[in-house]
C-alpha cells in the first residue's frame, strides 16, 4: 500500500506521517529514506530534529538520490520517504537545463526527473507485490497555494512538484492533506488512519 501525504511549511505532514509509519509497522521498525540534504546550519538543525524524533529502532536511509529506485528493491515492510520535494529539489538543482531558456531541453530534464520519480514507485510495486505488509509513505511539499515565482527556476519547479504529487497521488492508494496537522484524506483506497 502506499500513502500520500501532502501539505505546506509547517503543517505538520512529517509529523503525521511518522506517527503512520509507527502504526503500519506495529513497532516493527520503519525503512526512514531520508532525501534532505544538510547544505547550510539552518539544514542541519531540522535534519537534526527529525532525526531525534524517530524511534531507536529504524533504519536511515541517506544514499545518493540517483541509486534510490534502486535501492528500494532491497528495503522492505513500512519505508517513509520524507521528503519527495527535497528529493525532486535535489535533481532539479543537478540540471543545468532549469536555469536555461530553452524550454525544450529543460522539458526533457523535467521528464527525466519525472522518470525517476515513476521508478520510485515501480520499484516498490516490484519489491512488494508478494508482501501485504509493505508499505510505502511518501511525504510532499503542495507549493501550489503561494504565489506565482516571479523568477523562471522558481516557476518551473513549482509546476513540476505539482506535475510530481498529480503522479504520485495516482500511484497512491491513500491521499492525505494536512491541514494545521489533522489529516484530511482526499483518496482514502484502504487507507483508514
Amino acid at each position: 500500500m502506499i500513502a500520500l501525504i501532502l501539505g505546506g511549511a509547517r503543517s505538520g505532514k512529517s509529523t503525521y506521517a511518522e506517527k503512520l509509519a509507527e502504526e503500519l509497522s506495529s513497532g516493527g521498525g520503519v525503512a526512514y529514506i531520508a532525501t534532505a540534504d544538510a547544505l547550510d546550519p539552518e539544514m542541519e538543525s531540522r535534519i537534526q530534529i527529525h532525526k531525534t524524533r524517530r524511534p531507536q529502532g529504524w533504519r536511515t536511509w541517506e544514499g545518493d538520490v540517483w541509486t534510490l529506485p534502486d535501492d528500494i528493491k532491497k528495503l522492505s515492510g513500512v519505508m517513509l520517504l520524507d521528503c519527495l520535494t527535497m528529493y525532486i529539489s535535489r535533481l532539479f538543482l543537478a540540471s543545468p537545463e532549469a536555469e536555461r531558456e530553452d524550454e525544450e531541453a529543460w522539458l526533457a530534464a523535467e521528464a527525466r526527473i519525472t522518470g525517476q520519480v515513476e521508478k520510485i514507485f515501480s520499484s516498490f510495486a516490484e519489491a512488494s507485490h508478494s508482501d501485504d505488509r509493505s508499505h510505502l509513505i511518501v511525504v510532499s511539499n503542495e507549493v501550489g497555494y503561494g504565489l506565482v515565482p516571479t523568477y523562471l527556476m522558481g516557476r518551473r519547479f513549482r509546476d513540476m512538484q505539482g506535475r510530481v504529487n498529480q503522479l504520485a497521488a495516482r500511484r497512491a492508494d491513500g491521499v492525505a492533506l494536512i491541514v494545521a496537522g489533522l489529516p484530511l484524506w482526499v483518496k482514502k483506497g484502504g487507507m483508514s488512519h
